[in-house]
């Protein structure tokens, strides 16, 4: 019978008092003993974290990345194959889909338009953007901060996308930024009093068009040169055309029955939600977020500072129980793939989990999966203080 597991803090309040006792025990005739090993995490931690990518591959995901890390100690696990044609072990420097992370850079790039003074955060997209309301015809104004914390109430091009055609084909279809919107312009917007946060792929559509029309360049070669290349992230790209590297993992999901590789589709080409990484290189970058390499602090403070929602201008927290803070990050789901970034407020402890779903069918919404994964991340930080 396995034995009980208790959090850290108590387990390190228990081995404290017996060491204490014993010490006035044996009147000080004896070495006080070395303390243990601090590179080394109980392996209680991540006992929950392997039982679900052990019962995942069970039933029939493919592959299982994780990397947690704690003040420069480091647990990884890599579990399953990269393709279920192939059956190649899967490595922890294997490239995988993240949704997630597209749109956490692409927030971090407009802020820093603002930061330059290029755009106001309470100005008005159609001020930078012109043709977003020639295009939308939104029923009010929406600011960049709307878009920002996803309270603009934009529909979701994605609910026009998929239904547009035979499955198959929509995902080997490629769409413009503009493509994308104008699928969204079909559908109605929902109007309500006090717009709550609600997620749509739309805003950060709109969004990606603002910095392409400010910059001047493709909004994937803006999040190159001002991100991807300065942090070293040598294994974080956009999707593109042509094959996908052989280390790629494959996602899947079944259509009439079949099973159907999704990896690399054509349909995420320069699209958000078409950024490829590493486990390592978006731990990277989101400790590089958190130390304010990439923001102002000022800039930086104001992401934290979520009142009415736990996600606010690009990122989401949780509660860190051992600071009495919060852990920041994102949550990613695309076709066959989800991810899951928390990082402390001062990126020193962070976990990254990614995995390629069990073959299913099509979703339209969240993958039930990734909260059961945001739940395991954060207790696995919690847990190893």
């Amino acid at each position: 019978m396995p034995g009980l597991r208790f959090p850290g803090s108590i387990q390190r309040c228990v081995a404290a008092v017996a060491a204490g006792m014993l010490a006035v025990a044996l009147g000080g005739c004896t070495p006080v003993p070395k303390p243990p090993d601090r590179q080394t995490p109980p392996s209680w931690i991540f006992a929950d974290l392997l039982d679900f990518s052990q019962t995942m591959r069970e039933e029939g995901a493919p592959a299982v990345l994780v990397q947690a890390r704690n003040n420069g100690v480091e647990w990884n696990h890599a579990e399953g194959v990269r393709t279920l044609d192939g059956r190649q072990p899967v490595q922890l420097t294997d490239p995988v889909q993240m949704g997630g992370l597209t749109t956490s850079m692409i927030a971090v790039s407009v802020l820093r338009l603002a930061e330059e003074g290029r755009i106001t955060l309470d100005g008005t997209v159609d001020q930078y953007l012109p043709e977003f309301s020639r295009i939308l015809k939104e029923p009010e104004p929406i600011t960049v901060r709307r878009l920002l914390n996803q309270e603009s109430g934009i529909p979701d091009y994605g609910d026009e996308l998929w239904t547009s055609g035979p499955l198959r084909q929509v995902f080997n279809t490629p769409l413009s930024l503009r493509d994308r919107l104008r699928l969204a312009a079909h559908l109605p917007w929902a109007y309500k009093l006090a717009q709550p946060f609600e997620p749509s792929g739309s805003n950060f559509v709109a969004l990606a068009l603002l910095i392409e029309q400010l910059r001047g360049h493709p909004f994937a070669e803006v999040l190159r040169s001002e991100i991807i290349e300065p942090l070293g992230l040598t294994d974080t790209f956009m999707t593109a055309g042509g094959p996908p590297k052989a280390e790629l993992l494959h996602g899947y999901i079944t259509v009439e029955d079949r099973q159907f590789d999704v990896a690399y589709p054509r349909v995420y080409i320069d699209a958000p939600g078409g950024m490829v990484s590493t486990v390592r290189d978006a731990n990277t970058y989101y400790a590089a977020l958190l130390q304010g390499k990439l923001l102002k602090p000022s800039t930086l403070a104001q992401m934290k500072e979520a009142v009415y929602s736990d996600f606010k201008l690009g990122m989401t927290r949780w509660n860190d129980t051992c600071t009495n803070d919060f852990y920041y990050g994102n949550i990613g789901d695309v076709q066959g793939y989800g991810m899951v970034a928390m990082t402390s407020a001062d990126g020193t402890r962070q976990i990254f989990m990614a995995m390629t779903y069990p073959p299913s069918p099509f979703v339209a919404f969240l993958h039930p999966l990734v909260p059961e994964m945001a739940d395991l991340a954060q207790q696995t930080l919690n847990d190893w203080c």
